[in-house]
């Protein structure tokens, strides 16, 4: 297996995590992705856009104005700042007399929101487990084009950027499983996006080939994805902005704003190269071959279509 794995390219986690995570990218430059906060900060200044804040509670005091603020908004998303892998992400479709209706269906109490809050505040789902922030923003709309293979939630568009190449990329649809999250190890549908043309090529539910949604039972194979060319472009910008040699974008499709940022990733998993069929060793080594500093965005562009292609 280890030497199949090895024929097809394919990228391990502790030579992503030696040689690209850690010897591309400093570590000085990790608050800028690893603090959500901070990265729409970056974004703003460089008019590159993101969903709105609509509060934050940095100490367990705050989450009760917080909580006051989010009452006169019919929907949002309440986060971790410092998050990963979409844990302590909670959506919420719509709030009144009767509570907050999270994507999956369920009524929750001020009581309940309060706590998920706290917790939060208390470092449940931080990385390293540090104290957070709880914030809320803007709830992103799913593109007309994609309702019909998502349940619940809105996909997401993964980009991974390579000393400012685009490698690979696909998108993550939400499904009943993964209870409205793009999370792949949630239970999410990964499918493979070709560079070239925006359209998915091959799809995956928990490592295994699939043709339709899980839920949907829409076929997820040989969708245009809209607006992705304009994601390229976002996601080498904001690649631009933090310095950082090897990342992950994380885009979305609004349905009114069209591609806005979600997060940025310094350690983007390797599921995408099942997603996509393709290992990313042979494209990370057509990069490295190549002295791409100083070109402009869309000679970027284009050479990570002619990586893709194998044609470098």
């Amino acid at each position: 297996m280890i030497q199949a794995l090895r024929r097809a390219g394919v990228l391990g986690i502790n030579r992503r995590n030696i040689e690209f995570t850690l010897g591309e990218n400093d570590r000085k430059l990790y608050p800028l992705v690893d603090d959500k906060l901070l990265t729409k900060v970056l974004c703003a200044e460089a008019g590159v856009p993101t969903a709105g804040v609509l509060g934050t509670a940095e100490v367990h005091s705050q989450i009760s104005a917080m909580m006051k603020k989010l009452r006169e908004c019919r929907d949002f998303v309440l986060k971790p700042g410092h998050g990963a892998m979409g844990n302590g992400i909670l959506v919420i479709m719509e709030s009144s007399d009767r509570g907050w209706l999270t994507a999956s269906g369920r009524w929750l109490s001020d009581a309940d929101i309060h706590y998920h809050s706290a917790s939060i505040i208390s470092g449940l789902y931080a990385l390293g487990g540090q104290p957070d922030v709880a914030f809320a923003e803007d709830r992103l709309v799913v593109h007309p084009s994609l309702q019909a293979v998502v349940r619940n939630g809105v996909p997401d568009i993964r980009i991974v950027v390579y000393r400012g190449i685009p490698l690979i990329a696909m998108t993550r649809l939400p499904t009943d499983e993964s209870d409205g999250r793009a999370n792949l190890h949630q239970g999410a549908v990964g499918a493979g996006i070709d560079l070239t043309t925006g359209r998915t090529n091959h799809a995956v539910l928990h490592d295994s080939p699939i043709e339709r949604h899980p839920d949907t039972h829409e076929p997820v194979v040989g969708l245009e994805i809209p607006g992705f060319q304009e994601a390229l472009r976002i996601a080498l910008r904001t690649a631009d902005l933090t310095g950082l040699g090897y990342i992950g974008a994380d885009i979305v499709i609004d349905a009114e704003r069209g591609p806005v940022v979600l997060e940025l990733n310094a350690r983007p998993g390797l599921a995408i190269q099942i997603a996509n069929r393709a290992g990313l060793i042979p494209r990370l080594e057509a990069v490295r071959r190549t002295a791409v500093r100083g070109w402009d965005i869309e000679r970027r562009i284009e050479f990570g279509r002619r990586v893709a292609r194998g044609e470098v």
